[in-house]
């Protein structure tokens, strides 16, 4: 997991570098493409953030799945682009192993998620509670804590 982290990490980090190179150049502005230099520096930032996990791929389970899906996503949009244009007659700059690259990077990144970690124990502190990875795990746990709390000062039990 960590090595893919590092590849698809430096992958995406090195649009930093397109990204400098058309706003220094304000290529942009002459191809009419403001659109292009947003979405380098989503992938850019992603990058980045991707490299920071390498240490702690477990913890940082949701950055992960967002590279993964947004990835997917990106592959899934460049497909149905490249078959529109091409039903119309145009070509497009972007080549079908660009779609394949992309899609690879998405599956890999899913595939080598790390496992969905629960605490197991009983804890009622909110620090305990956030362990849990994402915030709509987080979430559940503070209400299944709330509703324990409320239930043990009524002197009721939750079984």
């Amino acid at each position: 997991m960590q090595i893919v982290l590092v590849l698809v990490g430096l992958f995406c980090s090195f649009w930093g570098y397109i990204l400098f190179d058309a706003l220094w150049r304000s290529r942009w502005l002459n191809r009419n493409d403001d659109v292009g230099p947003m979405f380098v520096s989503l992938n850019f930032v992603l990058g980045v953030f991707l490299l920071l996990a390498v240490k702690q791929p477990a913890r940082n389970r949701s950055l992960i799945a967002y590279g993964a899906w947004s990835s997917l996503a990106h592959a899934f949009t460049m497909t149905i682009q490249a078959t529109e244009a091409w039903a119309h007659g145009i070509h497009r700059k972007d080549s079908p192993q660009d779609i394949v690259i992309i899609g690879v990077v998405g599956v890999a990144l899913l595939a080598l998620l790390p496992a969905k970690t629960i605490s197991t124990g009983r804890s009622r502190s909110y620090q305990s509670a956030a362990s849990c990875l994402t915030l709509e795990d987080l979430v559940h746990r503070r209400a299944c804590i709330e509703m324990q709390e409320l239930f043990s000062e009524r002197g009721d039990s939750l079984r």
